[in-house]
């Protein structure tokens, strides 16, 4: 499946789209996530929120 039609079911409500979706964006996710060489999971749990509200806004 390619990116559109995987961000097309998302958007639908598909939760298994919006699982990979995040899987996807896992690695970007944890390195931006690091806060002075540390991992910051409350920082991660907000960048999933903000990826979630930017899968939904998105336009098409």
């Amino acid at each position: 499946m390619n990116f559109k039609d995987l961000l097309l079911q998302a958007k639908d409500g598909s939760e298994s789209a919006v699982i990979e979706l995040l899987e996807l964006y896992k690695p970007l996710l944890l390195k931006e996530s690091l806060h002075d060489g540390r991992f910051d999971e409350d920082l991660y749990q907000e960048l999933c929120i903000t990826l979630l509200g930017c899968i939904r806004n998105f336009r098409i």
